[in-house]
């Protein structure tokens, strides 16, 4: 019979070769399932993990609720948990499902926070452009407001991939999934800059020569710098709001929806799996959907 200590092995190595997951998708299930693994075991009866029954998941959930994880934890958690099992089955090591009647709990969406376009620009224009770093911190926030990406593919952009001349450029997302995103005159008018006023006498380390953006060590730069970066743009600008990159990423998302953009465009250019996941940036006021409906509903009446 199967150890706990084999199954989670051998999910972690289909996880790598056969669903390509990233690393961090990886570590995170591994750690949903040594959580469970530590309490069927440190039972009397140690309970394997195929012998696990829906009675016992029912026992974990409530240790875990006591323990007063937020409700995305638990249902983090679970997610992970609920994939070990379907690995199990489909591999034939276990004939049954413990998590198949187990229900996560029900999940409020957070609307995310927005800049308005005023605020974006304010934010734009706080930035130093005297100083060589602030060439380079205008060009990389153009680019997330402009492309809407998330912040690890702004830091691992190539300058391979960029097509300026038709207006686009390939960013390497998720799962290694690559996807081509438009971009506009702006971030183009300030990543050009930088690269050919800032960037050609930065000292370039080896390895790092395709990079496009670069610290001032000649490497590329971290997720956390570009948090920093933010965060000092956001003071000087004198807003208020909690800001970080995914928030610009949020903004472009809403702006392009406000403006008409059609919701399978805006997934294909965020990069998301799926169209659920994008209806998140569909939080608009009232009023615009009142007026929305009425422009474009042929039998809609005011009554």
């Amino acid at each position: 019979m199967m150890d706990w200590s084999s199954a989670i092995k051998g999910f972690g190595s289909y996880m790598k070769l056969e669903r390509s997951l990233s690393l961090n998708t990886i570590h995170g299930y591994l750690h949903d399932v040594e959580l469970l693994s530590d309490f069927m075991t440190n039972r009397e009866a140690r309970i394997s993990p195929v012998n696990v029954k829906q009675e016992n998941i029912q026992e974990f959930i409530a240790l875990i609720n006591k323990r007063k994880m937020a409700d995305y934890s638990q249902a983090r958690i679970l997610s992970g948990i609920r994939a070990f099992y379907k690995y199990l089955q489909m591999e034939e090591i276990s004939d049954q499902n413990p998590m198949q009647l187990i229900e996560g709990p029900k999940l409020k969406r957070k609307l995310p926070d927005t800049l308005s376009f005023p605020e974006i620009e304010s934010v734009f224009s706080a930035i130093d452009l005297s100083k060589p770093e602030g060439t380079r911190n205008r060009a990389i926030l153009e680019l997330l407001y402009s492309s809407g990406l998330r912040v690890s593919e702004a830091v691992n952009l190539k300058i391979s991939n960029l097509f300026f001349e038709v207006g686009f450029i390939k960013v390497i997302g998720k799962g290694d999934k690559e996807r081509l995103v438009p971009i506009g005159s702006s971030a183009i008018k300030h990543i050009t800059f930088y690269k050919e006023q800032v960037r050609s006498h930065i000292n370039v380390q080896n390895g790092f020569e395709n990079f496009l953006f670069l610290n001032k060590r000649g490497k590329n730069l971290s997720r956390v710098m570009v948090f920093l970066i933010i965060k000092e743009a956001v003071m000087k600008a004198g807003i208020k709001k909690t800001v970080s990159p995914h928030t610009l990423r949020h903004s472009f998302a809403t702006h392009l929806i406000e403006g008409g953009a059609d919701i399978r465009a805006v997934q294909e250019m965020l990069g998301h799996a799926s169209i659920t996941t994008t209806e998140i940036y569909t939080h608009l006021d009232r009023d615009y959907l009142r007026e929305t409906l009425i422009a474009h509903h042929p039998l809609y009446s005011s009554k």
